[in-house]
């Protein structure tokens, strides 16, 4: 059925921004995901970080970042720092560097908390799209364009589709959860 398929394709999206969410946790080592989300003032307007610089994972502990335009390093700076992620940038004039400081064991535990509430937020996302594709089938059943017992098989293959995606959304928080732990 058509709702099948979008159902599917909710799923994935939903699990693709979980994903990408957790790419900006900071996991104790260098990784350009955790710029995704920085944007820097440059000539008037908010520009993403990735379109303003070259950004380098020289070692595991250190970011590096190249402007392509020399003079854009002093707002990459202020943008790194009011993108609150939790690092100091350091400049030579040309290049910013970003060092990963080693995580607290509290630190940690503060980062698996964050990392279980996205999970939740995600998942609650999977039971709405649930309770909606429900409520198509209902109304499809009312309509009498489906029969009863369509109508509960479709639902099944909701339900089952939605366990799936709750298991693999607790699968990715689990991984997350043990490369933050890591040390």
């Amino acid at each position: 059925m058509a709702q099948k398929k979008s159902l599917d394709e909710r799923i994935q999206k939903s699990k693709e921004v979980l994903k990408a969410n957790l790419n900006t946790v900071r996991a104790g080592r260098a990784n350009a995901a955790l710029l995704d989300r920085v944007t820097v003032e440059y000539y008037g307007s908010q520009t993403p970080l990735k379109s303003l610089a070259n950004i380098s994972v020289p070692d595991p502990r250190t970011l590096m970042i190249t402007p392509f335009d020399p003079k854009a390093v002093g707002n990459i700076e202020k943008g790194i720092n009011a993108a609150n992620i939790g690092l100091t940038p350091t400049n030579d004039g040309k290049i910013i560097r970003l060092v990963i400081p080693q995580l607290t064991e509290e630190r940690r535990k503060e980062l698996t908390k964050q990392t279980k509430k996205m999970g939740e937020e995600a998942k609650v996302a999977v039971r709405n799209l649930r309770r909606e594709i429900n409520e198509e089938i209902k109304k499809q059943e009312k309509a009498a364009e489906i029969s009863e017992d369509e109508m509960k098989e479709e639902l099944e293959k909701v339900q089952k589709a939605i366990d799936k995606a709750v298991k693999d959304i607790d699968q990715i928080i689990a991984e997350k959860d043990k490369e933050i732990m890591e040390v």
